[in-house]
């Protein structure tokens, strides 16, 4: 049985996840959040629960994931920073009132306020965002090696060198790509 949505391209780093939302951007793009509920479902997987979301919002929320995608993409080719990019970022990190808390385990989580509004959980994500573009975050942002998917990534390996956002998906496909390329070229096997 096929899902009525597709799954959702989940990652470590909530800002560049956020723009996976969007994915094989240069290919037959695939639309994550097609619905409100389904950024709405999004957000909980991330722990940044709301209590509904219009269609309104959900425009709002595609715009900062274009933003950042398009701030993301600038950062990791060296290029200026779009400045309206820039612009909406600053935005809706300015107009969420989320307050970051401190856990028993000493990890930090966002806390929205009662009534959980997505402008909230936009401003956490917008402020991820200008964390990994500024570079105040230990990492660097890089762009997927695959030609159709070409999603901006922060990447946090050891030696800075990751070719794709996500190798279940990206990496997989093109290693299996090179395989297949590789045993047409060789010679059969004699029976």
């Amino acid at each position: 049985m096929q899902a009525e949505f597709p799954d959702f391209r989940l990652g470590s780093v909530l800002a560049t996840s956020f723009t996976g939302t969007l994915s094989e951007r240069h290919g037959n793009p695939v639309e994550r959040i097609p619905a409100p509920h389904r950024l709405i479902d999004w957000l909980a997987v991330y722990g940044l629960a709301v209590d509904s979301c219009t269609g309104a919002q959900l425009d709002l929320a595609r715009e900062l994931r274009e933003s950042i995608h398009a701030a993301a993409t600038a950062a990791a080719t060296g290029d200026a920073l779009p400045a309206s990019a820039v612009q909406i970022i600053n935005e809706h990190s300015t107009r969420g009132r989320a307050t970051a808390v401190l856990t028993p385990g000493g990890a930090r989580r966002w806390q929205l306020g009662p009534g959980s509004r997505t402008e909230d959980a936009l401003g956490v994500i917008a402020a991820d965002a200008i964390s990994i573009i500024s570079g105040v975050r230990d990492g660097r942002l890089a762009l997927c090696a695959s030609p159709t998917c070409r999603a901006a990534f922060f990447d946090t390996s050891r030696s800075r060198t990751r070719r794709w956002c996500d190798m279940n998906t990206c990496g997989n496909r093109q290693k299996k790509a090179r395989f297949n390329a590789n045993q047409r070229k060789s010679p059969s096997p004699a029976e």
